[in-house]
C-alpha cells in the first residue's frame, strides 16, 4: 500500500522520510493541497527503476526489430562478433 504524506511532512520530517525510503526501498507520494505532486525515493530505488526501464526499452527495440524483419542469422552474428574482436 503506498505511503502518502503532505508536503509539510516532507519539510518537517525529512530525516524520517529519507530513512523510510532507504530502509524499504519504496517511494513516498507527496501531496500538495490534497493533490498528488511528487514521488520521493532513494537514489538506489531510482537507479533500479531506471535500469529496469532501460532494459524494457532494449527488449521492445528487439521485438520491434523482429516485427520489421531486422534480424541476422546465427552466422552473421558470429561473423560480426569476430570482426569486432579483431579490431
Amino acid at each position: 500500500m503506498p505511503i502518502i504524506k503532505k508536503s509539510a511532512d516532507l519539510r518537517n520530517n525529512y530525516s524520517e522520510i529519507s530513512a523510510f525510503c532507504h530502509k524499504y526501498r519504496e517511494p513516498i507520494f507527496i501531496t500538495k493541497n490534497g493533490e498528488g505532486d511528487l514521488a520521493v525515493m532513494s537514489i538506489e530505488t531510482y537507479e533500479t527503476l531506471s535500469g529496469k526501464n532501460e532494459l524494457y526499452r532494449f527488449i521492445q527495440e528487439g521485438i520491434d526489430d523482429i516485427k520489421n524483419g531486422k534480424t541476422l542469422t546465427e552466422e552473421e552474428v558470429v561473423k560480426n562478433m569476430e570482426q569486432a574482436l579483431e579490431k
